[in-house]
């Protein structure tokens, strides 16, 4: 039987400079998949608290009318362009997709720089407080280069180097640029939506006052939420400090069976990278995207 630390033994002899898609997908798959699954869900709530990013989303009316498939959607193009390597055919085919995607909406750089150090950062510090074990220096490393990576191939300019200067643009963007705006609040309740409505209807109104706990002060206020008891958000605090001590004594998740999101809400059958997206993006390729191949994954 593998023990618990093998995948980490793993990681200590591999090189983050070479070895970082294999390092990425461990993390990602193996050892933390349901942390990297609510840092990166914070993450994106993170990109709420500012106003031109919420503005942009709320008028797009995805979140309030096609939620579910958007957020799937996030979430499989992460998968495509992660599972084999983000220089891969399939990676590469999964960034196409998301510039032709953004392509429609004239986004500035600084946004694409912001919202893309989230996409580390946030499950970075997640793991770091709730995790079963610390982050190894070469997951850090790793997962930077792949966010570095992701960047260039989607065009974003003057990104940052190290874990440490992404995390710098993050907090330095986030002072100077949170403020509270309607459509902060209207983004951010649509997105509570979503998961919430997974459950049965009467627990729903306690998950969603857990997710909101969850939520750092200034990110609440930022999206216009109501403030929730200290005892909540203590006691939810507790207990993912507890569940994370409690996985570090169960068994590993077997090699042979990666995580993988379930997006058979959207996706009954399976889905192609160009069903991933907004309905009614122009089938018009962006003028970088190439062809996208239409394998379908099931």
């Amino acid at each position: 039987m593998r023990g618990r630390f093998a995948n980490l033994r793993r990681i200590e002899r591999l090189d983050p400079a070479v070895d970082y898609d294999e390092i990425f997908q461990l993390v990602a798959y193996h050892e933390f998949p349901w942390e990297v699954v609510q840092g990166t869900s914070i993450a994106f709530m993170r990109d709420y608290g500012v106003p031109t990013i919420s503005d942009l989303l709320d008028r797009t009316g995805r979140f309030e009318h096609d939620g579910q498939k958007r957020y799937d959607d996030t979430v499989l193009i992460g998968y495509e362009y992660a599972v084999d390597g983000v220089d891969s055919e399939r990676g590469h085919a999964s960034i196409r997709r998301m510039n032709q995607i953004h392509g429609h909406y004239g986004i500035p750089n600084h946004e694409f720089r912001y919202v893309l150090a989230t996409t580390l950062v946030g499950p970075v510090r997640f793991i770091e407080r709730y995790g079963w074990r610390p982050l190894h220096p070469n997951e850090r490393a790793a997962m930077t280069i792949v966010t570095s990576r992701l960047g260039t191939l989607m065009g974003i300019k003057d990104l940052p180097t190290t874990y440490a200067e992404y995390e710098r643009l993050h907090d330095e963007y986030e002072a100077e640029r949170f403020a509270y705006d309607p459509a902060n609040t209207r983004v951010a309740e649509a997105s509570i939506r979503i998961v919430t409505d997974w459950y049965p209807r009467p627990v729903q109104p306690l998950f969603r006052r857990v997710t909101i706990a969850m939520l750092d002060e200034p990110l609440r206020v930022a999206l216009g939420l109501p403030k929730q008891p200290a005892w909540l958000v203590g006691l939810l605090d507790r207990a993912l400090r507890l569940r994370g001590r409690v996985i570090r004594h169960l068994p590993p998740r077997a090699a042979d069976d990666p995580y993988r999101h379930d997006a058979s809400r959207t996706y009954p059958f399976g889905y192609k990278i160009s069903d991933l997206g907004p309905r009614d993006v122009s089938a018009e390729r962006h003028r970088d995207a190439g062809p996208v191949p239409e394998k379908r994954v099931s």
